[in-house]
Order: structure tokens, then C-alpha cells, then sequence
């Protein structure tokens, strides 16, 4: 996979993107990064990337000349058609149905914006994909990029040490992630659930499966639906609730 991004500030990704498992996925030829400035392009003798809104009004709007050409650009450096990504607070939640959705794509281009918005013509006739990353609003796209490609990336094949890591992740089953306990099984007087040194797989992964299950139940209970619950675990989350009330 390729990942363009396109800012005003690339000294911000230096950090994220040559750290971790976002370096070793570079490493691994599994991505490869590619930061612009896209006030480069910009054809005004002070590379000036904004200007006021018509109509007035408070703040300033990316212009659309650089990031068209920016765009343009990084979409020529690559064979595969690519996804273009606005970070924008009135875009779609990203969750981790989008992250696996985008971990398919060869070619993911994110557009950083600042200011107080962007021409509409950048996003009528740009970007594919206008993404949010929560309720709120950030001063630029920088961040809201950088928690994407981290969530994307570590998807991709090889990436991550352990084939079975991101599919058991919160999210990945619909629930949130079981507990997770390691060495020592006595600290401090807490102790490791005995069924988890049992040694016996099957009871292991029951009890993993009604943990996610309660957990979720208790944390967020608007991720359950209810009706396409097994039978089983019909019957666990009775006994989750029927706990909670005694």
C-alpha cells in the first residue's frame, strides 16, 4: 500500500511514521509513506494556500489550485486508482469496519486541511471519502490522518508479529476485546482466573467469549445487536444481566 499525505506541516509525521509498528511496516515493504507540503504547488508568488470566504464571514478557506494539483500529482505516482481522504468533522465516524475496509486499498491519499474549511469544489470533485475521527473538532487534519494510517496499517498482511492480533481487537468481533492477564498469577494477593491456567482451550475461549461479552454489555451496550446474538450467547448475556441485578 502507498499512503500519500498531503499538509501544510510535515515535520508533524516524522515522529509517528518512523516509529513502532508503523516503521516496521515500512520496513517490511508492507507501505510506503509519502509526505507533502502541499503549499509547494501553490502558484501564487507567496505560496499562499488560502484566501477569505466569499459572502464574509470569520476564518479563511484552503484555496483550490494547490490541492488539485497535489492531488493530481500523487495520484499519477501510482498504478491503482486511489482513495482520497478529507478529514473533515462532518465526514462518516471512522471505526474499524472503515479501517479493514481501507486496509484493502492500494493507494490511500489524505488531504490535511486547516483554517476554517475548504473550497467545496475540493470536495465535490476530489475526494472519495470525507472521514471523521469523533465529535470534536482538531486544528488540522495532521492527527486525525496519523490515527488512521496507524489503524490501517497494522491490518495490513505481515504487519503485525502475530497473525491473530488485530482480528481478535476490540471491534474486530463486534464486542470489545476479553481481558488479558500475564505473569505473575499471584500479585499482590490478585490472582489470574484459575480457567485461564487450566490449560484447557476450549473452556479458555468460552470464557474469553462471555468476558467480550459482558465487557461490551457494560461499557457499550449500543455496539449489541441483540438479534443476531447466538442462542449461547442469548443465554450468557441473561446471566450477565441477571448478576448485575442480584
Amino acid at each position: 500500500m502507498r499512503m500519500d499525505f498531503l499538509t501544510l506541516f510535515p515535520e508533524m509525521f516524522h515522529g509517528v511514521l518512523n516509529t513502532s509498528i508503523l516503521k516496521q511496516a515500512q520496513d517490511k515493504k508492507a507501505v510506503e509513506y509519502q509526505v507533502t507540503d502541499f503549499r509547494s504547488y501553490s502558484e501564487n508568488k507567496h505560496q499562499k494556500v488560502d484566501d477569505y470566504p466569499y459572502g464574509g464571514g470569520a476564518g479563511m478557506v484552503l484555496t483550490p489550485q494547490p490541492l488539485f494539483d497535489a492531488v493530481e500529482d500523487a495520484s499519477a505516482a501510482s498504478h491503482a486508482k486511489p482513495r482520497v481522504i478529507l478529514l473533515c468533522p462532518q465526514g462518516r465516524r471512522f471505526t474499524q469496519e472503515t479501517a479493514e475496509e481501507l486496509a484493502e486499498e492500494k493507494h490511500l491519499i489524505f488531504i490535511c486541511g486547516h483554517y476554517e474549511g475548504y473550497d467545496e469544489r475540493i470536495r465535490e470533485q476530489l475526494v472519495t471519502d470525507e472521514i471523521s475521527i469523533g465529535d470534536f473538532v482538531l486544528t488540522g487534519g495532521e492527527l486525525g490522518s496519523m490515527v488512521i494510517a496507524d489503524s490501517v496499517t497494522r491490518l495490513l498482511p505481515e504487519v503485525l508479529g502475530n497473525k491473530d492480533s488485530a482480528v481478535t481487537d476490540s471491534f474486530s468481533t463486534g464486542y470489545l476485546e476479553h481481558p488479558h492477564y500475564t505473569r505473575p498469577a499471584d500479585f499482590r494477593g490478585m490472582k489470574v482466573p484459575d480457567v485461564l491456567l487450566s490449560g484447557h482451550h476450549k473452556r479458555i475461549e468460552e470464557w474469553r467469549r462471555k468476558e467480550a461479552l459482558k465487557r461490551t454489555y457494560e461499557r457499550r451496550p449500543d455496539l449489541l445487536d441483540i438479534e443476531r446474538l447466538h442462542a449461547e450467547e442469548k443465554k450468557w448475556l441473561d446471566e450477565i444481566k441477571n448478576s448485575r441485578d442480584s
